[in-house]
């Protein structure tokens, strides 16, 4: 427990059981179902915030299973992430418009430290004999699912990467203020560092989306369906640089 006279030596709240760690922190063991597709441009570009523009039609569907986590132990996380930049500059990346996890702490560190529009929800990875399926539900209603082939191919996690980039995540941070307004309004991006890749498997992929009010990923239909890549992982997260300041 903090001495109360020293309130600066908190790292979140509560000051003596915090929700939030220090960064960085590692992920252990964590088991991703990444599916690739094509949407419109003009759908990305609906969920993007100026001055940021997509940089494809690339869609990336990201399920996690996160088994050794530092600090937050067990729990589950997805991610929808399109591929956009800032015109005119070497920002480029995998923007995340919608995120839906299990774990409180997940939740408040994401949104509080780079800004990852981060809600809960219910994803899950799960084998059914030779398919692989990932699902998400929010308010108990399933809104996405993803499924491939169990372990086909043999892969590496740099042919995904030619497909999507998403080692560089965008954010849009906004921190409201309690008097009204906003003390924080800025893009941030991260990278995943120490990365060691245990495993990786590629095959046809699908993602079937729902329609969803608390979770408009509908909103960036399917256009056309790429492959998927079951992988497992260790890496660590760090803290964010700022890219961009309204």
């Amino acid at each position: 427990m903090i001495d109360r006279d020293d309130p600066l030596a908190a790292v979140s709240t509560p000051w003596d059981a915090p929700l939030v760690p220090e960064f960085p922190f590692q992920m252990r063991n964590v088991t991703i179902l990444t599916s690739f597709y094509r949407t419109s441009l003009d759908a990305s570009r609906s969920v993007l915030p100026a001055p940021l523009e997509p940089a494809s039609d690339l869609v990336a569907v990201h399920l996690y299973q996160m088994n050794d986590t530092d600090y937050f132990g067990t729990y589950q996380e997805s991610a929808v992430q399109i591929d956009a930049c800032i015109p005119g500059t070497d920002v480029r990346g995998a923007y995340s418009p919608y995120l839906f996890l299990n774990s409180d702490g997940a939740i408040a560190a994401g949104r509080e430290v780079y800004g990852q529009p981060k809600k809960f929800g219910s994803p899950s990875i799960r084998v059914n004999q030779d398919l692989i399926v990932g699902t998400v539900k929010r308010n108990g209603v399933r809104f996405l699912r993803v499924t491939t082939p169990y372990k086909q191919q043999r892969a590496d996690i740099g042919d995904a990467q030619k497909i999507f980039d998403f080692v560089t995540n965008i954010n849009y941070k906004v921190i409201p203020a309690a008097a009204g307004g906003t003390v924080v309004r800025e893009l941030t991006a991260r990278e995943l560092t120490d990365v060691t890749v245990h495993e990786c498997w590629r095959a046809p992929g699908t993602v079937e989306i729902s329609p969803h009010a608390q979770a408009p990923v509908h909103r960036l239909p399917v256009v056309e369906m790429l492959d998927a890549f079951y992988w497992s992982c260790d890496f660590t997260l760090g803290p964010a640089r700022v890219v961009h300041v309204y």
